[in-house]
């Protein structure tokens, strides 16, 4: 079979976000219009985070975040939950040796209590194979929730004993499971919607965010070159007034 080859995309000029957040949406309504079912759809959602994961490299993206699993996931039907959990611990087995000769470091954000123990070793393992490197983090919302996040931050500042006199952002972010890592510059969500729906109510405050109709599964190199080249063409204030 002969590989098409990518059209080159200039970057020249354009300012590369940092940390890109992607509400990846849209796997269930790919797969019905091909008149597929759900779990086709999600196997085709985890084959294009590859493709995504490249582009990240290529482009010169420093940090990617994606929202695979919400902790308001779980209140699907079994079948799809299983599925899920099936194509996850899959991309595990299969992408994270690739991930690691790419330089990507896997990071968790969310709660693996909740997650079947063997899952929860692999997640383990696959942090600690990709731990020293340095081209791309990605960071993984896996049974995540921003709520659940912010929740999960005061139990532990409460259990630490930190005094209301000495908190401010930057230790209550030092609490989260972003710690240490800038906000995210862009939020893209696919399928057109228009929600955040609990994803980084904390670090995306001040982001930009990006929605697109094009479902996740076909939202490639070419999808993400456009969401870089409209960031280009905001104005990021930060609250502030700029002055003709």
């Amino acid at each position: 079979m002969v590989k098409r080859q990518q059209q080159p995309l200039s970057l020249n000029g354009y300012i590369v976000p940092k940390h890109i957040a992607i509400i990846m949406d849209g796997n269930g309504r790919w797969a019905k219009k091909r008149g597929l079912p759900r779990q086709a759809g999600h196997r085709q959602g985890a084959e294009n985070l590859r493709r995504i994961v490249n582009a990240c490299v290529e482009f010169g993206v420093q940090i990617l975040t994606i929202y695979a699993f919400s902790t308001e996931n779980w209140a699907r039907p079994e079948s799809e939950i299983k599925g899920l959990m099936r194509i996850f611990a899959r991309v595990l087995d299969q992408e994270t040796d690739d991930l690691n000769a790419q330089g990507v470091c896997l990071h968790h954000l969310g709660d693996l209590s909740g997650i079947e123990p063997k899952l929860q070793d692999k997640v383990r393992r696959a942090i600690e194979q990709t731990k020293d490197n340095d081209t791309l983090i990605l960071n993984i919302a896996f049974n995540y929730g921003g709520r659940a996040e912010i929740l999960h931050a005061t139990k532990m500042m409460l259990a630490d004993g930190i005094s209301p006199d000495d908190l401010d952002e930057e230790l209550f972010s030092s609490y989260l499971f972003t710690a240490g890592l800038p906000d995210p510059d862009i939020v893209i969500r696919t399928s057109g919607e228009l929600r955040i729906s609990n994803f980084l109510i904390w670090q995306a405050a001040y982001a930009e965010y990006y929605p697109t109709p094009a479902l996740w599964p076909d939202f490639g190199r070419e999808e993400l070159y456009k969401a870089i080249v409209a960031y280009n063409q905001r104005e990021r204030r930060f609250g502030l007034v700029i002055e003709e």
